[in-house]
């Protein structure tokens, strides 16, 4: 029988679902940029280069780079992002109690193209979809009916007199 999030933890994981999907938007954006940058620089031997002779952003020769080097800028800013995209992956995980294999798969989606995207909007309906039927279901035990069971005959037998 896997477990459900606390009660208590309903309002915290508004929060750390919302955090997910900026940290998983965001990491995803700078994936594709990470990648467009990796053809450019191995199929091309080209990178970005930002402020040099050849303008204000410019692909230029990997050996002809002066100023600031664009390319090592994104892949230093996604490799950090993606820490945090694994943090609110565990914030996630860990308030919905989820298996351990869930936890991988998301943190998958910061190294596989496109794959947070699909993710996001997934987790997000799913979580969002827990959230209101587990809080309808708190909502109708705080009214006076009784809790809904997934066993039949425990509700038939809390059904006799």
């Amino acid at each position: 029988m896997p477990l459900e999030p606390k009660l208590a933890d309903l309002p915290r994981i508004r929060g750390a679902l919302k955090f997910y999907q900026v940290a998983s938007i965001i990491t995803g954006v700078l994936l594709l940029a990470l990648c467009a940058e990796m053809i450019m620089k191995y199929a091309f031997g080209l990178e970005l280069e930002l402020g040099g002779q050849h303008g204000f952003l410019a692909f230029v020769p990997g050996d002809a780079v002066t100023a600031v080097n664009l390319s090592t800028g994104i892949l230093i800013v996604h490799g950090w992002f993606y820490v945090v995209y694994l943090f609110s992956d565990f914030r996630l995980w860990s308030l919905m109690r989820w298996l351990f294999g869930r936890f991988i798969l998301i943190a998958l989606g910061g190294i596989i193209p496109f794959l947070s995207f699909f993710l996001e909007a997934r987790i997000g309906r799913e979580v969002r979809a827990y959230l209101e039927g587990r809080e309808a279901g708190s909502a109708g035990v705080a009214a006076g009916a009784a809790p809904a069971t997934s066993d039949p005959t425990i509700d038939s037998v809390e059904a006799q007199p």
